[in-house]
């Protein structure tokens, strides 16, 4: 029987912290091994762990997976969260990339010099609420279903509201003009396993601050 899957990474979310939120999704128990500096990440790269030199890297199946997209879809397709056809799939892609390209603007937001900041904020909040909501918004209103994608719980949906809860971290009132989406994150928040993930100690990680950005390797 193979081990728990052994995430390396930070002790930040990063790009790391889809994945965790899927292997959670997906009630799969998973361990940490923090690279906390840069000779932690020089000792991966001499193992020849690390494909192309750089983190995420998930021991997972006899694998040292890397690439965030690759880590994503296998844990999917695994755990049967990547819809039952090519065009279910193909819709799933479609919309992680959308939730993809949001996360990565406010990923990315306490990383930037303050004179900077405010105008991304406010692009931010500006994107979030009329390109991005309003299609996951009009999607789940047209169909009438539980879910986005085959009316089954889906990695579209894990990635959906990992996303709207980055939102509201940047502005607590984002969904107000999204009814469909208010009841789309109390539906998902209450699946078991994501509920369990949503709890405090579990290992989901906290937005990036200022001490943690002195500590990145």
């Amino acid at each position: 029987m193979a081990g728990k899957p052994k995430l390396h990474y930070t002790k930040g979310r990063g790009k790391m912290e889809s994945i965790r939120w899927l292997l959670a999704a997906a009630g799969v128990e998973f361990e940490e091994e923090f690279v906390e500096t840069k000779e932690d990440l020089e000792m991966l790269r001499k193992d020849g762990a690390l494909l192309f030199q750089q983190v995420p890297m998930v021991d997972i199946d006899g694998m040292k997976m890397v690439q965030t997209r690759a880590i994503l879809s296998y844990i999917a397709g695994k755990h049967n969260l990547y819809g039952k056809d090519l065009r279910e799939r193909a819709l799933i892609d479609m919309y992680v990339e959308g939730t993809t390209d949001l996360m990565g603007m406010i990923m990315f937001l306490p990383f930037q010099p303050p004179e900077e900041k405010e105008k991304n904020f406010a692009l931010i909040i500006e994107r979030a609420t009329t390109r991005y909501f309003p299609v996951y918004e009009k999607v789940l209103k047209d169909h009438g279903q539980q879910f986005l994608v085959g009316n089954q719980f889906s990695w579209a949906d894990v990635h959906l509201l990992e996303a709207i809860l980055m939102a509201e971290e940047c502005k607590p009132d984002i969904l107000s003009p999204f009814p469909q989406l208010q009841a789309f994150k109390g539906r998902i928040s209450n699946i078991p396993t994501i509920k369990k993930f949503l709890q405090p100690g579990s290992q989901r990680k906290p937005p990036a601050d200022d001490k943690f950005m002195a500590q990145e390797p």
